[in-house]
């Protein structure tokens, strides 16, 4: 991993080192010693009855875990504020993940192994979904953002848009000499919006309603024309366009699965907070 040395004579990370990566695997490292003595604990502390939810190691690691779960929902205010050094975001979201996955053991020990159908089981079931779907949302940042750069071939979102309209109003200028029939198919393809198909669409792939498709199919090459010929010049620009407009709904559909895991790991941890809030009131409660 490469590093530089900073005035003060601090190691800092690469810029292009991931948070996953990130200080040599730090958090990694951290969480995976904190997981390591609560395992330990468990083990070799010797309480009656057996380590669970009600020994006092159980209400201690209980508490490492609900003060846990409250840090890591802290991320999304994180991202507001760009700091660098030891607690930049991308510190932040490391220890965010490594904290996360040790959560796991962690919880699992103060449970004690004891499940049933009751609040406390939802409150677990619900942080193991949780971080589920986080881990589902590192396997989509570890890849996609590659495949992004690839679809744009070192163009941007924004320039990738352009050439679009671009070849619209080529389009635009090139169907004036074109019948009614054949300029009403060129119009619907000029005024689809390519941010007009909902999510699930984009996701899919799939758009049975192209008005550009509809277009070529209905301004067919014939054989023998010429290319002074306007339906030769607009048929030739639709099949730049379908092209253009491939490309630019991959970059959509990539987008969307980057974005689309945050409508469950968003919503399923403001439930998980509810259900933790509901286990300790009760816990407390009965105690």
């Amino acid at each position: 991993m490469a590093t530089r040395v900073s005035a003060g004579g601090r190691e800092r990370s690469s810029a292009h080192d991931g948070f996953l990566r990130h200080a040599g695997f730090r958090w990694a490292k951290i969480s995976g010693g904190a997981c390591l003595v609560a395992i330990l604990g468990y083990a070799l502390i010797d309480v009656q009855p057996r380590p669970n939810g009600g020994s006092w190691y159980g209400y201690t690691l209980g508490t490492v875990a609900a003060l846990l779960i409250l840090w890591l929902t802290l991320l999304g205010v994180r991202k507001r504020a760009m700091t660098a050094g030891r607690w930049s975001l991308k510190a932040w979201t490391s220890a965010h993940v490594y904290l996360g996955l040790g959560l796991t053991v962690i919880a699992t020990l103060h449970s004690g192994f004891q499940f049933g159908w009751n609040v406390h089981t939802l409150a677990y079931a619900l942080m193991m979904l949780v971080i589920l779907s986080g881990l589902f949302g590192i396997a989509v940042y570890a890849t996609l953002p590659r495949m992004l750069s690839d679809n744009r071939a070192e163009t941007t979102e924004t320039q990738m848009l352009e050439a679009l309209r671009s070849i619209d109003r080529q389009l635009h200028d090139a169907a004036q000499p074109l019948d009614h029939h054949h300029a009403e198919l060129v119009r619907l393809s000029l005024e689809q919006d390519v941010f007009g198909d909902g999510v699930w669409r984009r996701l899919s792939g799939r758009f049975p309603d192209c008005a550009t498709h509809r277009a070529q199919k209905g301004i067919a090459r014939q054989p023998g024309r010429g290319e002074g010929d306007p339906l030769a010049r607009v048929d030739a620009l639709l099949e730049r366009k379908a092209a253009m407009l491939a490309r630019v709904r991959r970059h959509l559909r990539l987008k969307a699965m980057l974005e689309i895991w945050l409508y469950v790991h968003v919503p399923m941890t403001f439930a998980l907070i509810a259900a933790l809030s509901a286990h300790i009131v009760s816990v407390f409660f009965y105690w």
